[in-house]
């Protein structure tokens, strides 16, 4: 299967609920690679690579977000990092 890189940035109430950890969960269950780091401006960047179909999973769960966390949005934009990944982690 082909892997994509996709960014996205998640915006809403994302810092001190745990959305690392869980990022970091969902994608090591999901078998997705990359990176979540939280930005300066409030909201949670990802890197993430994978087939397509699991990315779209993935994507589904940053929509839902952890207990505690209210995400308003997850946008897709240009990956801040293309790897390589060897496991998913978190940078910050």
């Amino acid at each position: 299967m082909d892997h994509e890189v996709r960014g996205y940035r998640i915006t809403g109430v994302v810092q001190g609920v745990g959305f690392r950890w869980f990022t970091q969960r969902s994608a090591c269950a999901l078998g997705v690679k990359g990176t979540v780091r939280n930005a300066e401006d409030g909201s949670v960047e990802v890197v993430a690579v994978a087939p397509a179909r699991t990315l779209e999973r993935f994507e589904a769960e940053l929509a839902r977000g952890p207990n505690g966390a209210r995400v308003r949005a997850v946008e897709r934009e240009s990956p801040s990092d293309a790897g390589p990944f060897g496991e998913f982690r978190i940078v910050r």
